[in-house]
């Protein structure tokens, strides 16, 4: 199979050559074809000229116009995925690339999506990260659990893998733009009935995220209602 490769970037000027040297060297040897997406959320540093060096390599760059969020700018890539599978990575490659493998494989195997989880207990964690974020790692799936999506032990890590026909069925009734929209997506993949696959990693934490632990907390649980919102007034299509 071939390939597209999204990358949501903000200001990730001092990351991303490092992780198109690993991902380019890693599909050039692997897929016959494939695609490097790199969607800018509105970098305020040099994300876009470093991404600029890649674009001999099957790289291509979308520009927000102004910054719009992680969630906004994964489905922006994905909608504009061209090959048969599509594969969201975080810009700070904390999920190696070459994790891609058994996911691929897993696709394989009759599912139609995969994604990352660095609850299972199969993972490798080879660096943790620091104590408040893990304590939001593991308190935010249970408000999911909960709430909205129960059978998951991790919706948010970076590094999910999807038939690219079913992924633009569901990217395109998606409605969150930030950091929640993994669980609105695979909230729409249940309704949808699609196969889902969760699966351990190899993980390494990476300095230098975005997220701001209270801020970005009430912004996620704000999220999560707004999802069942939306399902309640059927902004997803149908009530079920």
């Amino acid at each position: 199979m071939n390939i597209s490769v999204v990358i949501p970037a903000f200001n990730e000027e001092a990351r991303l050559k490092n992780t198109l040297d690993k991902i380019t060297f890693y599909l050039d040897t692997v897929f016959a074809d494939y695609e490097i997406i790199v969607v800018d959320d509105c970098s305020t540093d040099k994300t876009v000229l470093v991404a600029c060096e890649f674009l001999d390599k099957k790289v291509k760059i979308l520009k927000n116009k102004k910054n719009m969020g992680k969630g906004y700018s994964v489905r922006k890539g994905v909608m504009n995925a061209k090959f048969d599978l599509v594969l969201f990575a975080d810009a700070d490659m904390a999920t190696p690339i070459e994790e891609l493998t058994k996911f691929v494989h897993t696709i394989e195997q009759g599912y139609d999506i995969v994604i990352a989880s660095r609850n299972l207990s199969r993972s490798n964690i080879v660096v943790r990260q620091p104590m408040y974020r893990q304590l939001l790692g593991k308190s935010f799936p249970l408000l999911v659990n909960f709430a909205l999506l129960p059978g998951y032990k991790d919706t948010q890590c970076g590094f999910k893998l999807f038939k690219t026909a079913l992924a633009k069925q569901i990217f395109r009734k998606a409605k969150i733009n930030r950091w929640a929209f993994d669980v609105e997506i695979l909230y729409l993949a249940r309704k949808a009935k699609l196969k889902v696959k969760e699966m351990p990693i190899t993980w390494i934490d990476k300095q230098g995220s975005k997220l701001s632990p209270v801020r970005d907390s009430l912004r996620m649980m704000h999220d999560l209602v707004q999802i069942s919102l939306n399902n309640a007034s059927k902004r997803y299509g149908d009530s079920k």
